[in-house]
């Protein structure tokens, strides 16, 4: 006997900023740059940073509640919180765990997942798996980052080019029997994790032979990254595409990371597409790296920049080095399922 699948579809998106903007002139006090330097070679024009008593946690409770409040569903209903952090507030307890508290989500069971500008693909994976095999119908996937405690703000390569936020999805199981999530395409080769990566200062035991711990800064080789992304991302679009016999001329909106406008551009180039298809809106926010999708289409949401219905490819690359990509179908709200109604 074949087993059931269930539908999966996203009922809900969500952001969480810092208050504190930082433009490009303000970097002018840092570092040795300008507005036209920065914008010119990545697209951004300011970013936001945590500032006081912020956290990622912090960040992450409010897009949450956002994707909540926007789905019409009760934290009390959730089976389960991802959340995809490389830079959480602690190694532990999870970022999922203090999310869970603090929704009063009490009956979700929560994990962080670890894929960098990728995880919120690799965590939409495992809602997708969860919610589609019967095991869950209600999981919040968030993705948050907070880079500016862990650059070197004496480095104008890298400074310049993060900033702090949450994105948030609420992934349901489709009342209506059609599914939305049409497929997902997740990789990894960790052959590259050198090019891009920040180490986890710590010291030996004083009774062993001590260790040479590294800054805990980000270490990127911009260079290789950039012959990354614009070459495996344009691979996973088509691959997916083509496991579900669609091609370019289908998608109605690219999601993709938000790292840099060139990369994006060749993108789009690569793949044959008008750059007006590509939602962009780093020119606000910087990389804020695993959050930066779920942002991307929540704003794009927000500005009507994505019609009813849609076939919507969202995709990420980055440390690992790790890349995905899902095509979703975005349908009208009233046409996806709430919690009430499962």
């Amino acid at each position: 006997m074949t087993a059931k699948i269930y539908p999966v579809t996203i009922t809900g998106v969500g952001k969480g900023l810092p208050e504190k903007v930082i433009t490009n002139n303000d970097l002018e006090k840092l570092v040795e740059t300008s507005d036209e330097w920065i914008f010119t070679r990545s697209g951004i024009k300011e970013r936001r940073v945590v500032s006081g008593n912020e956290t990622a946690s912090s960040l992450a409770v409010k897009a949450g509640i956002e994707a909540l409040k926007y789905a019409g569903v009760e934290a009390i209903d959730l089976d389960l919180i991802i959340c995809a952090t490389s830079l959480p507030d602690n190694l532990y307890p999870s970022c999922a765990c203090e999310v869970q508290a603090q929704i009063g989500a009490v009956n979700a069971a929560a994990f962080d997942v670890v894929a960098a500008c990728s995880g919120l693909i690799y965590g939409l994976k495992i809602a997708n798996n969860f919610i589609k095999t019967g095991e869950y119908k209600n999981v919040l996937i968030v993705g948050v980052d907070v880079h500016s405690r862990f650059v070197d703000w004496n480095d104008r390569t890298t400074c310049v080019l993060f900033g702090d936020g949450a994105g948030a999805l609420l992934v349901q199981r489709a009342e209506d029997e059609q599914n939305d999530i049409l497929c997902i395409d997740i990789n990894a080769d960790g052959r590259m994790g050198k090019e891009l990566r920040i180490p986890l200062y710590g010291s030996n035991c004083p009774l062993a032979e001590p260790n040479s711990p590294e800054l805990q800064h980000v270490n990127m080789n911009g260079r290789e990254i950039y012959k990354f992304a614009v070459n495996r991302t344009p691979e996973s679009i088509l691959n997916v595409l083509s496991k579900v016999d669609l091609t370019v001329n289908d998608v109605d909106k690219y999601i993709l990371h938000q790292a840099n406008i060139r990369i994006i551009q060749s993108i789009a180039a690569k793949l044959g597409e008008d750059e007006e298809k590509f939602y962009v809106n780093l020119d606000k926010y910087g990389n804020t790296s695993s959050a930066s999708i779920a942002i991307a289409l929540t704003d794009a949401l927000e500005e009507n920049k994505i019609n009813y219905p849609s076939t919507i490819i969202l995709s990420g690359f980055g440390a690992g080095l790790t890349w995905g990509t899902a095509i979703v179908r975005w349908r009208a709200k009233d046409h996806r399922c709430h919690s009430e109604s499962i």
